[in-house]
């Protein structure tokens, strides 16, 4: 039996315009793994980099690209209990998702609420359990706390802003375009600044009366110009480098504030490495409980990329910053209506 899929050969690639839709066998899912009809795949910027061979993530070639995904289990491994044929999934893989079936192991899966449609299920496996671990396990966050989420249209900001406010605090969307004010006020953001306009601290203070804020969550590399704007023992959250640069940092400004820098990296979590191997079941009961309670609703960029053809379309739109939520890829075009 065959598929289509992404499938990178020879070399890794310069450019998302080089990949290629191939024919090639459906994986079999070993013992402990399931496969999975692959209904929509969440576009990251990660995909991006991996394509390249400049993740951390790095398969050899060949390989099929992508992490994020839902779909629907079409077979399941001999010792597998936790799930069985028909049951609804999302989650995240090393690598494998952009394609017609991908195998999986049970433990990077979890069922899905009914209140989440495939395409919203695609997008949340990795962004939001490290906004949840960022803002609850890492920061601390407090009900009435102010918040400022950096890149807050993308995919890691949105969960940001949205979970932030469901814990009851004030949220800052800074984003670098005004054109995406409007979506950051649906996800629930009190306030929008735009962090490409000079000036934008001196904003932030007025907003905050002149306090500064609490907590900054940065998954771009802008910690440098937003830590101006942090209050006395505020928590400042590095989450990633999405910007591409690697910022130098002069202490004195955490020692002036009583200010904190906490790493997040929710892998780390996943591996024990905090010393306890509940935190993801605490992550998740967390996440599906507000999800449950309506506090929290994924959104998915306008722009259908159904196809496989267009993977390139959607992380070349990412690279450039023309999303919000999350671009989201339809493998079959027959599946568009999910």
């Amino acid at each position: 039996m065959s598929m289509k899929a992404i499938y990178i050969q020879g070399k890794y690639l310069k450019n998302p315009e080089e990949m290629k839709v191939e024919t090639i066998p459906i994986p079999e899912p070993n013992k402990d793994q399931v496969l999975i009809n692959v209904k929509a795949v969440g576009a990251n910027f990660f995909d991006y980099l991996q394509i390249q061979g400049k993740f951390q993530v790095k398969p050899e070639v060949p390989f099929t690209p992508g992490s994020e995904l839902s779909g629907v289990v079409v077979k399941v491994g001999d010792s597998v209990t936790k799930f069985k044929v028909g049951d609804k999934v999302f989650g995240s893989i090393p690598w494998g998702a952009y394609a017609e079936y991908a195998v999986s192991e049970v433990s990077n899966l979890i069922k899905m609420p009914d209140t989440l449609t495939f395409e919203q299920a695609a997008g949340i496996h990795i962004t939001y359990p490290t906004g949840y671990t960022a803002l609850v396990l890492r920061a601390k966050l407090q009900p009435g706390e102010t918040v400022l989420v950096l890149a807050a249209a993308g995919g890691v900001g949105m969960a940001a802003v949205q979970i932030a406010k469901a814990l009851g605090a004030t949220v800052i969307a800074a984003v670098g375009s005004e054109s995406k004010f409007e979506v950051c006020k649906e996800m629930g953001a009190d306030h929008t600044i735009n962090y490409s306009e000079k000036g934008w601290v001196n904003k932030v203070m007025k907003l905050t009366n002149g306090k500064g804020v609490d907590v900054i969550y940065d998954p771009v590399g802008n910690l440098r110009e937003a830590f101006k704007c942090i209050a006395y023992h505020g928590r400042a959250l590095v989450v990633g480098f999405a910007g591409g640069v690697y910022e130098k940092f002069m202490t004195v400004h955490i020692l002036n504030k009583s200010a904190s820098i906490l790493g997040v990296v929710y892998n780390s979590y996943l591996r024990g490495e905090n010393g306890s191997t509940d935190t993801e079941s605490e992550v998740w009961k967390g996440i599906l409980d507000i999800i449950a309670k309506g506090s929290v609703k994924p959104i998915v960029f306008k722009t259908k990329y159904i196809g496989l053809e267009r993977t390139a379309d959607a992380l070349n739109a990412i690279v450039n910053r023309q999303t919000y939520g999350k671009a989201v890829v339809i493998p079959t075009p027959s599946q568009s209506k999910i």
